[in-house]
């Protein structure tokens, strides 16, 4: 049997109702008490590293938890963490980053309910976590309602319901079948050389979602708040107004003062190509960075992992435009 480690580290699904709503009570034993017949799956040794409501995860958690799996793992054949849903997405991108190419699972997993409940969803998502940190797969994923969902493609897309989690533009790594993987059929990456764990970051990523009005000295407050990079979330695919309200001129004087930004698109799915379009193509000539099919959450964690290591523009273009862990689709020239 594999050896398992898991670690804890708050949630709805450590979570029971005391003083002003649901709030993380649960250990790491108590979780693993609660679904008895996960220890058929793989020997388990369980961790609670923090007590958190994942509303309240930040950066810092983030490389708390990086650093603990980058120490613990070489010791184990995989690991499982719990986390609340509603930055799970972000902590799955984040950890993809920093921890490097791996060559074992390192599987992040949580639930809509808690775990004392009578008919909760953790009770699944926990089992089929544990069977997907015991497989041959290696990598950062995201485990939940049967889904396999590559760590930086995943996103929640539900508040409430069971298949909260999806993978953008990305196929499912796999499903769980009652008690095995069927693995979807996905032609393998090539990744650049040397990733290796850094969990160095910059905090300092604003995201901006446009809308029709919006007033061109919202970049100068972003500015003065001293931001190194925005993440512009343009209309369609990627257009920015440049009529009768101007916000590409804006964008072009920040991008001279060395801040890094990148446009996107509002749109779920299928990314965005500034390419197309006027509004678009006027964005690209001032310096913008294209992100093709990126989520918002692999986006924003991969900016702040490439602006804490990166030394000039030139190069947090460079490091965006890499694709590390399957976070990003290139177009085809």
């Amino acid at each position: 049997m594999q050896h398992i480690l898991f670690i804890n580290t708050g949630g709805t699904i450590s979570s029971s109702a005391e003083g002003q709503g649901l709030t993380p009570t649960q250990s790491a034993a108590d979780i693993i008490s609660a679904v008895p017949e996960v220890r058929e799956i793989c020997n388990i040794e369980a961790m609670t590293l923090m007590s958190v409501d994942s509303t309240n995860i930040q950066p810092e958690e983030w490389v708390t938890i990086a650093r603990t799996v980058h120490e613990q793992l070489p010791k184990y054949d995989g690991i499982v963490i719990a986390h609340g849903t509603d930055t799970m997405a972000y902590t799955a991108s984040a950890l993809s980053f920093m921890l490097g190419a791996l060559d074992k699972p390192v599987v992040i997993t949580g639930s809509q309910v808690s775990v004392l409940a009578e008919y909760s969803d953790s009770r699944k998502n926990i089992k089929d976590a544990f069977r997907t940190a015991s497989s041959e797969l290696a990598g950062v994923f995201v485990v939940f309602n049967g889904k396999i969902i590559n760590g930086a493609r995943a996103s929640k897309v539900k508040t409430k319901s069971y298949d909260a989690f999806e993978s953008i533009n990305h196929p499912y790594i796999g499903y769980l079948d009652e008690d095995h993987i069927v693995y979807n059929e996905i032609a393998p990456s090539v990744y650049p050389e040397g990733h290796v764990y850094n969990d160095q970051y910059s905090p300092d990523v604003f995201l901006l979602k446009l809308i029709p009005g919006m007033r061109p000295d919202i970049f100068d407050a972003v500015r003065n708040l001293g931001y190194k990079g925005i993440i512009v979330e343009g209309f369609g695919l990627g257009g920015v107004p440049f009529k009768e309200i101007n916000l590409i001129d804006k964008i072009e004087e920040l991008v001279q003062d060395g801040i890094s930004i990148v446009v996107t698109t509002q749109c779920l799915y299928e990314g965005g190509d500034l390419t197309i379009y006027e509004v678009g193509q006027r964005a690209l000539e001032k310096g913008v960075i294209p992100c093709y099919d990126m989520t918002t959450e692999a986006l924003t964690t991969k900016m702040m992992w490439v602006l804490g290591q990166a030394n000039s523009p030139a190069e947090v273009a460079r490091m965006m435009a890499t694709n590390y862990v399957d976070e990003i689709t290139m177009p085809v020239i």
